[in-house]
């Protein structure tokens, strides 16, 4: 499995606290935004290269002050192993040049979140079981089973790899991150994608959902029992989708039998709720103590006052 976090870099205030103020104002692939940032940014891959990191990609993202640092696949638990061990040097460094490194999946309205798309492939024997030569975009029926598991189980995996109620302010159109439980090739529309590959062994899937905020324990935990799921029930994966998903209207996503995404921490939990393949994933100790904590999350959430809702009705109501 191979993630790709994204996370952004903040100043801090006279006092030390974490603000929203962006640490530069560059944009996609851009090198040298802002000379200091560049430098943080290289400081850490070389942190993570000394620690035995294969950092295969570090580069600034599309919104001011976001960045992405893309390090090599490996088995699902060193996968995630690799991504607490990375959250942490990220957050470390950034302390030590009073900066705030955060992974929330969408800190600022109007712009795009951070999320952590997800790379899989499935080795047996050290052949790649989602290559085909002579398969759909050279991949396999086990591929096609795997994509099904996970479409079939999205709505309960949102809420393992989208766990805040933030989580869904990233959700949304317009921000390049999925909303439409689909698939395709090359399609960035879509929830899983199947990437170009050079090599059999590099021929995978992309699920597209997961951000960072989200366990990576339960979250890789979750992903794979779908897709295994998938396998072992035979499924058959839709047809892909070819055409940009965002531009479709309510009529066209029915047509082509496109669910939605769930739009709320409230709505993808109570689709874990009900879907016992996930649950027995995650076991049962730790489903109950997740679903505790994520209901208390919930009411909190209802119950605050907002900003928004300040300027919305404070003069007008």
């Amino acid at each position: 499995m191979g993630p790709e976090p994204e996370f952004f870099l903040f100043e801090r205030d006279d006092q030390g606290r974490p603000t929203t103020n962006p640490t530069d104002t560059g944009g996609y692939f851009d090198f040298a935004p802002k000379e200091s940032t560049t430098r943080i940014r290289q400081e850490i891959g070389e942190v993570l290269a000394e620690m035995g990191f294969d950092v295969e990609t570090n580069q600034h993202e599309v919104a001011a002050g976001q960045h992405e640092i893309v390090f090599q696949y490996a088995d699902a638990l060193k996968t995630a192993d690799n991504i607490a061990t990375f959250k942490t040097v990220v957050s470390s460094i950034a302390s030590r040049h009073d900066l705030h490194a955060t992974f929330m999946p969408k800190p600022i309205t109007g712009i795009n979140g951070s999320g952590m798309h997800t790379h899989i492939s499935l080795f047996s024997d050290g052949t790649n079981q989602f290559h085909d030569d002579d398969g759909e975009f050279q991949l396999s029926e086990t591929a096609h089973q795997f994509i099904a598991g996970i479409l079939d189980h999205a709505p309960a995996l949102t809420a393992v790899a989208n766990p805040t109620v933030n989580s869904y302010k990233r959700l949304v159109p317009g921000y390049e991150a999925p909303v439409y439980v689909a698939w395709s090739y090359t399609n960035r529309s879509a929830l899983i994608r199947k990437p170009a590959s050079r090599s059999p062994e590099s021929s995978r899937i992309e699920l597209r959902s997961p951000d960072p905020s989200s366990n990576p324990y339960l979250a890789l935990a979750a992903i794979i029992t779908a897709g295994i799921d998938g396998i072992e029930r035979g499924l058959e994966a839709p047809d892909p989708v070819r055409e940009n998903i965002y531009e479709f209207d309510a009529d066209k996503r029915e047509e082509y039998g496109i669910a939605t995404l769930p739009g709320s921490l409230n709505e993808a939990l109570s689709a874990l709720e009900g879907d016992d393949i996930i649950k027995n994933a995650l076991g049962e100790h730790t489903f109950e103590k997740f679903r505790e904590a994520k209901r208390t999350e919930i009411e909190n959430y209802r119950m605050n006052v907002s900003d928004w809702e300040r300027d919305q009705y404070l003069d007008s109501a």
